[in-house]
């Protein structure tokens, strides 16, 4: 037999040492193959021999090696071995795994325990399936970053961002356990195997985070993005996640120092707001389309990104609706026009050239760098947050312990004016969820009540004299017009207290 075989017009071959008919998956009957391999090693291999494409396609273990028949029923999914175990019936078992080499291991395994000819062979087979094995599998750190990104279990977040927080996160970890002295000046042992990772090593990990500055959600979500990433990984080490005790969790109240919160836009800031976008001194990239953006969110609840996408198809001028399946949620809203926003939208039909009510910001908007993730929302949230600072409020500020600033006022900012605006005219509860799509609790953190009306409410309570009702208060002012024919400066004076409620 020769080294090497030709191939008839580029398809390559599988040649047998006892001629027989070929199977349905043989190489020979892949006649639209683009494969560009030219030869095949004569390998011997259980009566046959393997093909090797070079720089194309890995060789595999033949499937003749096993008892049963490795499968996966999608593509790039977990593999599931079946097999005949006793009697004639057929068990399937879930591998968990989507690497060929490694659901080879764990098939043979498998197939050790059923062959075994006794009962107390089998449960050594087991015994070593659940401790020897694993100790075997030797895993670097350098390569559990692919294991993980092919397991079926691994976490499939929703933006590319996080999917590259994913990996930032667990690289940065990396770097922590394969440096003597970290950042902190604390000498710690090397780690270079997924083994050797204990909860030990994650403790260290966890106290070296603390000492970065670095907000408590922030550190929480790089602690839980391990724990994910270490639970797919579990074949490669021994006992619990490492990452999976609370103690490596930061508490909320380590915070409830920072009394910075997001505020609402009172009603005089938002006629300013209204006042710098309709005035020709401001200048802002595509600032027509940012007023329309602006009064999408002061007189319909909605977050930035629903309204800067928002769509034509979704808008009903006719009946004064516009319709909103917001992405952050999935939840579908339907909210009435109030006049002031219908105005605007009739303007932006002026400039309509595609589905997009703002097409220029959504373009801006959905902007995508090398790798898929999205940096048009900076862009956009910069153009917005420029308006704020034309009225003399600064939108962040700085925060002992952290590295960045926290946002005080923000486009989400007329979500906040907008449930507050409705809690303090008696909306009910009910009718402002149905508009902002959010639920109970979120709602009541929105809910920024008056200065006007937590006065009233005291007064309520207090028993003071200014606890009148506003009809009360405009029956007095009447009356006492009626008994003072020409008002003086003094009868104003005492105007204003009884509507303010002060005698």
């Amino acid at each position: 037999m020769p080294d090497t075989l030709p191939f008839a017009m580029g398809v390559p071959f599988f040649l047998p040492q006892n001629p027989r008919f070929f199977p349905k998956t043989s190489p020979f009957l892949l006649k639209n193959s683009v494969l560009s391999v030219i030869f095949c090693h004569n390998v011997p291999n259980q009566g046959g021999y393997v093909m090797k494409a070079s720089g194309v396609r890995k060789s595999r273990k033949k499937m003749s090696q096993l008892r049963g028949k490795l499968r996966q029923k999608i593509k790039n999914g977990p593999y599931y071995y079946r097999l005949m175990v006793a009697n004639g019936v057929r068990k399937e078992f879930a591998l968990s795994t989507s690497d060929y080499e490694e659901a080879c291991r764990k098939a043979a395994d498998l197939d050790a325990v059923w062959e075994a000819p006794t009962k107390e062979v089998a449960v050594a087979q087991i015994t070593a399936m659940r401790g020897f094995s694993k100790q075997a599998m030797n895993l670097p750190l350098s390569e559990a970053w692919e294991k993980y990104r092919v397991h079926p279990d691994r976490a499939t977040p929703h933006t590319v961002n996080e999917q590259v927080s994913y990996k930032s996160t667990y690289e940065e970890f990396v770097r922590f356990v394969t440096n003597p002295r970290p950042n902190n000046g604390q000498r710690h042992a090397v780690v270079t195997s997924i083994t050797d990772i204990t909860p030990e090593v994650a403790e260290e990990f966890a106290a070296y985070l603390k000492t970065c500055p670095l907000a408590v959600h922030t550190h929480n979500r790089k602690i839980k993005r391990l724990r994910r990433i270490f639970e797919c990984l579990k074949d490669y080490y021994l006992g619990s996640n490492p990452f999976r005790a609370k103690s490596l969790l930061r508490s909320e109240r380590e915070e409830q120092d920072n009394i910075v919160r997001r505020q609402s836009f009172t009603r005089e800031q938002e006629q300013q707001l209204r006042d710098v976008l309709a005035d020709n001194v401001h200048r802002v990239m595509n600032k027509p389309e940012i007023r329309c953006v602006y009064y999408v969110g002061m007189y319909a609840g909605q977050r930035l990104k629903d309204c800067v996408l928002l769509q034509w198809q979704n808008v009903d001028m006719e009946h004064r609706r516009i319709f909103v399946k917001q992405f952050k949620t999935g939840k579908e809203v339907s909210i009435p026009m109030a006049p002031q926003l219908f105005e605007v939208l009739e303007e932006a039909q002026k400039w309509r050239v595609d589905q997009y009510v703002c097409p220029k910001t959504a373009a801006r908007y959905n902007k995508n760098n090398a790798a898929g993730k999205n940096v048009g929302n900076n862009l956009v949230d910069l153009d917005v947050l420029r308006v704020i600072r034309w009225i003399g409020l600064e939108p962040s500020v700085a925060v002992p312990g952290r590295s960045k600033k926290m946002t005080v006022y923000g486009f989400h900012s007329l979500r906040h004016s907008f449930c507050s605006f409705c809690a303090e005219k008696g909306v009910p509860e009910a009718v402002v969820l149905s508009i902002l799509g959010t639920d109970s609790e979120i709602a009541d953190k929105y809910t920024h009540v008056g200065e006007a009306a937590q006065r009233e409410a005291i007064n309520a309570i207090s028993g003071a004299i200014g606890n009148d009702s506003l009809k009360d208060r405009v029956q007095a002012v009447i009356s006492l017009l009626d008994s003072k024919p020409e008002p003086t400066q003094e009868v104003l004076d005492q105007i204003g207290k009884i509507l303010k409620g002060v005698h």
